[in-house]
């Protein structure tokens, strides 16, 4: 699939797709860029958190974070903290749309922006927050996940990629933008 051919198809998905929208007004709220590679094999950017950190220490990660009251929507949000996280410059992004609405077990409302980005982007991570970051090519995520994290009678899809290890917020929205846009057949949640 050639880059033009990857924007044309997800413009085309998204189109056909209603993002869950969730109606709980009094939680923060927190945007993470899904960013695509633009390239013959598109690659997922993830990070990994720091170890050092107070909260979600050593978790795979979309870059992004919470909205600050100065952020003019939440695909801002996004685009500011993936430059703080890993100087990805906002005029290097596609942004095409927003995906399905999650809530995090901190009581954030978080909405995942898909945008592109050029293939030779260099990313660095931001020591203060991250320890890595890293691609993971799409095709990875067509694939059935690893495993399955499991949360009191939840099972959450999870997954393996070169000593990293993918789960929770992070999986199910990759697994959920995997089976709206690419028609993947992932379990999203099942009774153990």
């Amino acid at each position: 699939m050639t880059t033009l051919d990857l924007q044309a198809y997800l413009t085309e998905r998204l189109a056909l797709h209603a993002p869950r929208r969730v109606s709980q007004p009094d939680l923060a709220e927190a945007g993470v860029l899904v960013a695509i590679t633009m390239e013959a094999e598109p690659h997922v950017i993830l990070t990994r958190r720091a170890t050092h950190l107070s909260s979600h220490k050593g978790e795979v990660a979309f870059p992004g974070g919470k909205r600050d009251p100065e952020d003019e929507n939440i695909v801002v949000t996004a685009l500011r903290e993936a430059q703080e996280e890993v100087a990805l410059n906002p005029s290097d992004v596609i942004v095409l749309g927003e995906l399905d609405q999650v809530v995090s077990r901190f009581g954030y409302l978080v909405t995942p922006v898909l945008a592109l980005i050029p293939a030779g982007v260099t990313l660095v991570p931001n020591l203060d927050e991250l320890d890595a970051v890293f691609k993971v090519p799409l095709a990875h995520f067509k694939q059935p996940p690893s495993r399955y994290f499991e949360m009191g009678n939840i099972r959450i899809p999870s997954y393996d990629f070169e000593g990293f290890y993918i789960w929770g917020l992070t999986a199910m929205m990759i697994a959920e933008m995997m089976n709206n846009l690419w028609d993947s057949d992932i379990a999203m949640s099942a009774e153990l």
